[in-house]
């Protein structure tokens, strides 16, 4: 991988053409040990269905998916959830963050994160909640000013089985 991350928010017809490459980095992540809702065997097909779903919600208005490209290849994804009830106008869920095994620790998750917020700011949100059971993401959103709420034990499971914790955390825009 060479280069910085170039951070592009798909619409509808751009995330339809990409999926394959999103499902790429998605069944990486799960095939890595990635706790992200799914379970092994998983692979790049699979990972496309869910990617048609959140093309859909992309599509409603309900998602806004940003992409990581470096030298013209996706190697990283985040979504932003903005389908909240009517009494939480203000917040946003950021859903999704995965960065293939090769393009990590280079920036990509960082340059992610800081677009996610972005794009929540243009859409007038204030607080932003996640979850992750990863420890090198604990790490990324707490170096991005992310304030930890606590963590659930046995949560849900590894992809390969066995229970995880999950640990939520909140950022104010």
């Amino acid at each position: 991988m060479s280069g910085q991350p170039d951070i592009v928010v798909l619409d509808a017809a751009a995330a339809k053409a990409a999926i394959p490459q999103l499902a790429e980095v998605l069944a990486d992540c799960v095939q890595g040990g990635a706790s992200v809702n799914f379970m092994l065997p998983y692979h790049a097909g699979d990972a496309a269905k869910f990617f048609d779903k959140a093309v859909a919600s992309v599509m409603r208005g309900d998602t806004i998916l940003l992409a990581a490209k470096v030298d013209d290849r996706i190697v990283g994804t985040v979504q932003l959830g903005l389908d909240t009830p009517p009494n939480q106008p203000h917040r946003a869920e950021v859903k999704k963050m995965l960065v293939h095994r090769s393009a990590r620790d280079k920036g990509v998750g960082t340059a992610l994160l800081a677009a996610v917020e972005q794009q929540a700011r243009s859409k007038g949100r204030t607080l932003l909640v996640l979850d992750t059971a990863s420890d090198a993401a604990m790490r990324l959103y707490e170096r991005g000013g992310w304030q930890k709420l606590g963590t659930i034990p046995d949560y849900a499971l590894w992809p390969g089985g066995g229970f995880c914790d999950s640990t939520y955390y909140w950022k104010k825009l």
